[in-house]
């Protein structure tokens, strides 16, 4: 299974979109604009707008977001660094472990008080 990384988004080669249409789709969800995939790609704004209408096409949607939304939702580009994250924070979450203050720093504290009480009066 190959796969494109783009600004910090991974698309999947095996869902039925060819790899520029997936190219111009990962930069529409990374929210650049058609100049700014076009000059990314080396393309012109037209070529990319003409492969986003394709994608739009294939998705069964009309509007880019919903686009962006129904390719998230079928799986064909997820973020990478958002799933590492996540796998990572499930595996070194640990629900028992609860942190409370530490009882002797309260205890030195209060000695220290008492102690300067002390030479104040004596």
């Amino acid at each position: 299974m190959e796969k494109i990384y783009y600004a910090g988004l991974v698309g999947r080669m095996d869902s039925g979109i060819a790899e520029r249409e997936l190219r111009c789709l990962l930069a529409i969800a990374a929210g650049e604009t058609d100049k700014q995939a076009a000059l990314e790609a080396g393309i012109s704004p037209r070529t990319v707008k003409g492969a986003v209408e394709r994608v739009m096409h294939k998705l069964h949607t009309y509007k880019r977001t919903a686009l962006v939304a129904e390719a998230f939702r079928r799986g064909i580009i997820a973020p990478a660094l958002c799933m590492v994250i996540a796998l990572l924070m499930g595996l070194h979450h640990n629900p028992s472990a609860v942190r409370r203050p530490s009882a002797p720093r309260r205890i030195e504290t209060f000695s220290a008080v008492r102690r300067i009480e002390s030479a104040v009066v004596a």
